[in-house]
């Protein structure tokens, strides 16, 4: 490659390091992934609540353990009921192709309710090897190696 030429992922180059600091602090702000979520939900004190944003029947397929059900479209209306306003939500969908979960995210923030995605939705809890809770009870499969570290349930990062 020539100095003339550039290659397709920088065309548009770097932002400057205090521009990305403050980009990727932001965007850790408002999300979280899903072995930062399961670890969490783990620990003795999670510090949040995690609600499951799909419909009746995607929740009664499989769902998250301890997550509430709250779909999206019935937030306003229950959120209130449900949930502390003092205590953040972790709001999940499908996975990376639905953003059911972020217009849950914008529902809860414009009730004043602090709230992060988590990035890959139950999708990606799936493909984790996380455990579901459907109508046979609590299920387990194994990792996808594709997308997530065999022998370990995280990535060191």
């Amino acid at each position: 490659m020539t100095k003339t030429q550039l290659s397709a992922a920088l065309r548009v180059p770097p932002a400057a390091p205090a521009e990305a600091a403050t980009f990727f602090t932001a965007r850790l702000a408002f999300q979280a992934d899903v072995s930062d979520v399961h670890a969490s939900l783990e620990s003795d004190s999670p510090g949040f609540v995690l609600v499951d944003s799909r419909g009746d029947a995607a929740w009664a397929q499989a769902h998250v353990p301890g997550a509430v059900h709250l779909p999206t479209a019935e937030i306003a209306e229950r959120a209130a009921s449900l949930l502390d306003p003092a205590v953040p939500i972790i709001t999940y969908c499908w996975g990376p192709g639905c953003d059911g979960a972020t217009r849950a995210a914008l529902a809860f923030a414009q009730l004043g309710y602090r709230v992060k995605e988590m990035i890959g939705g139950i999708e990606y809890w799936i493909r984790e090897g996380l455990p579901v809770e459907g109508p046979d009870g609590v299920e387990q499969r194994v990792a996808d190696p594709l997308t997530a570290p065999v022998g370990s349930a995280h990535c060191a990062c």
